[in-house]
């Protein structure tokens, strides 16, 4: 029986894929497993039992990555889980700073019940007439899973899309329209586009990428959108660009203290991915990521450590071995299994960064005594005895 540790409320859909053998709750004691959407982690007190972490998101600031992966606990996410949800907010955003549809929305509230608000309609609608966004420039920074939706259904709208992501996957690359320009430098989408929307991780890198040397590239009256991360925009920045005119309008799907207070700002109360359909997507691949590693030993989509697929145990067994991406490590893992007379009939090692992951299947049940040997090496997080 393995327990399941919900953190935050996770849909139905995902935790009936748990079945029997699973118990899912928010008051688990010492669970094999956590799922988890906005909590934060930072100062949990992990147990020593505690395999796993899904994020039902893509986003994971809210774990301590480096800090599980020491205790050889993966985290996984769900990368495009949520990309349809976000798409279509991200479209609405282009649509909200294309044409004053708020304005004219309050305009109406104001003048409701009026006997004249058609009359007085015809004369003031001229001040919220707007744009079509058809022609336009966009510029898209950062071609993942929502990226490419974003680049795809823009396109398809007519406008004239330039999408940049030095690190595109094959995958992602596949998916993009051939109508979409790939371009190699972001500067080309600072100088050149009316509308700018980020879809890129938070990183020391991305940290406040939207800045004032952005701002002093792009075109007088531009539109930014953030549907991806509160940090990556400098507030102070963005602040001094709306009071000059340099940006039109900014939409974020991140208020704080200092943007919602802003002229200018259209804020949305993190809303990209709360469809009902995005949080089904997100439980359902969280729960199912959960249940191979448990049960299979498989990594797919972790944030910590490195993929790995060996489908299901054939033989006497398997074990999986988290630990430190150092030399000699294979070498003294194999060596002591020999010393055990445990035989290796097949075996997976992949690293990432600091860490590395080691899954073999064995051709006979795995002993205590090998198990306790493999405990000792240096570097080693975790043993995992999966089958056997």
């Amino acid at each position: 029986m393995n327990n399941i540790l919900t953190l935050n409320k996770i849909s139905k859909n995902g935790l009936d894929r748990f079945g029997e053998r699973y118990v899912c709750s928010n008051d688990v004691k010492d669970p094999d497993a956590i799922l988890v959407r906005s909590a934060s982690m930072h100062e949990y007190d992990f147990s020593e039992n505690t395999l796993a972490i899904a994020r039902a998101g893509a986003g994971v600031n809210n774990i301590p990555l480096d800090e599980c992966a020491k205790k050889g606990i993966v985290v996984f996410n769900t990368p495009g889980a949520n990309k349809n949800g976000v798409k279509e907010l991200v479209l609405a955003g282009l649509f909200l700073t294309s044409r004053d549809v708020i304005g004219g929305v309050e305009w109406c509230r104001e003048h409701a019940g009026e006997e004249d608000i058609t009359k007085k309609m015809e004369k003031s609608k001229k001040a919220f007439a707007g744009n079509e966004i058809k022609g336009k420039k966009l510029g898209v920074i950062g071609l993942g899973a929502i990226g490419c939706e974003v680049a795809n259904a823009a396109a398809a709208l007519g406008m004239e899309v330039y999408g940049y992501d030095p690190f595109i996957s094959v995958n992602a690359a596949w998916m993009l329209s051939r109508s979409v320009k790939h371009i190699m430098d972001v500067n080309t989408i600072y100088k050149d586009c009316d509308y700018i929307t980020v879809h890129v991780p938070l990183l020391d890198s991305t940290k406040e990428m939207i800045n004032k040397d952005a701002f002093d590239q792009m075109k007088d009256g531009v539109v930014i959108l953030n549907y991806a991360r509160d940090l990556l925009v400098n507030d102070d920045d963005m602040a001094e660009a709306l009071k000059s005119g340099k940006v039109k309008k900014y939409i974020t799907d991140f208020p704080n203290a200092k943007t919602s207070a802003m002229e200018g700002v259209i804020a949305t109360p993190h809303l990209g991915a709360s469809t009902e359909e995005s949080e089904d997507n997100c439980a359902v691949m969280a729960a199912d990521e959960l249940k191979d590693y448990l049960e299979n030993g498989n990594i797919k989509n972790s944030v910590n450590y490195p993929a790995c697929d060996m489908g299901i145990c054939q033989v006497a067994g398997r074990i999986g071995l988290l630990h430190a991406n150092i030399p000699n490590m294979i070498g003294q893992i194999t060596s002591i299994l020999a010393a055990e007379g445990i035989n290796i009939a097949n075996m997976t090692n992949k690293s990432r960064d600091k860490y590395a992951y080691t899954l073999l299947d064995l051709e006979n049940p795995v002993k205590e005594e090998a198990v306790a040997h493999l405990e000792k090496i240096s570097g080693m997080y975790k043993v995992r005895v999966i089958k056997g």
